[in-house]
């Protein structure tokens, strides 16, 4: 009789199948390899799950809520942009530090051709855009940024610049890049990345249109 694996040993269970899926990717993990990592026999992983792409998806979705919680964490409404753009670089630089293989994960699932990607990646992608959306349409309303902006495109923007910086914290060639770009031990460097990343937010969102080089007489010709 297969005996019952706790729920602590299931999460176990999903920690080795995300790091070997972030490892290697939906074709190359082994399943062998994730039960040896969790200290169970293949036979009882395949008890739990139907196949492969079954537990891939269940790793998925732990990594969603895992996401979801982080970004939960740190959303306060009453927040001004800037306020909640700060605590947000917080938590994602927390999450990147403790969660590195989910993030990689996603990186793997973002580049396609993996079993049900495109609809987790649309969900995901579905959350933030919804979030930052919300938080840069409120802003607008109340005056504490730029009115002339487009929030679904500056939504777009924001979320690509934080998802980058997690890619940098967690992926190799992201983090090689990071590195090129800003020396090898800017990427142990929160509170200065931090810093730097709000006064780029900060400029983007509240230099009025007529500030800009474009908007006060440089035709676009002579760009």
């Amino acid at each position: 009789m297969l005996k019952k694996l706790t729920e602590e040993k299931l999460a176990e269970v999903l920690r080795a199948g995300i790091s070997e899926f972030a490892e290697h990717g939906f074709y190359h993990a082994s399943m062998s390899v994730i039960a040896g990592r969790a200290g169970i026999s293949v036979g009882v992983l395949y008890k739990y799950y139907a196949d492969k792409e079954e537990f891939f998806l269940a790793c998925l979705k732990t990594c969603m809520r895992d996401l979801d919680q982080a970004l939960m964490d740190v959303a306060e409404p009453k927040d001004c942009l800037m306020v909640y753009a700060d605590r947000l670089i917080r938590g994602l630089q927390k999450y990147a530090r403790e969660q590195r293989d989910c993030i990689r994960l996603y990186n793997r699932l973002a580049a396609g051709g993996v079993p049900g990607g495109e609809k987790l990646v649309e969900k995901i992608e579905g959350l933030t855009a919804r979030l930052y959306t919300g938080f840069i349409e409120t802003a607008k309303r109340d005056g504490t940024v730029r009115r002339d902006i487009d929030a679904r495109l500056f939504a777009f923007f924001f979320d690509n610049l934080l998802m980058m910086m997690q890619f940098s914290y967690t992926c190799d060639y992201y983090r090689e890049r990071f590195r090129i770009y800003c020396g090898k031990d800017m990427p142990d460097q929160d509170e200065y990345v931090r810093k730097e990343l709000l006064k780029f937010f900060g400029s983007a969102f509240t230099i009025g249109q007529s500030e800009t080089a474009f908007e006060s007489g440089t035709e676009e010709g002579n760009l």
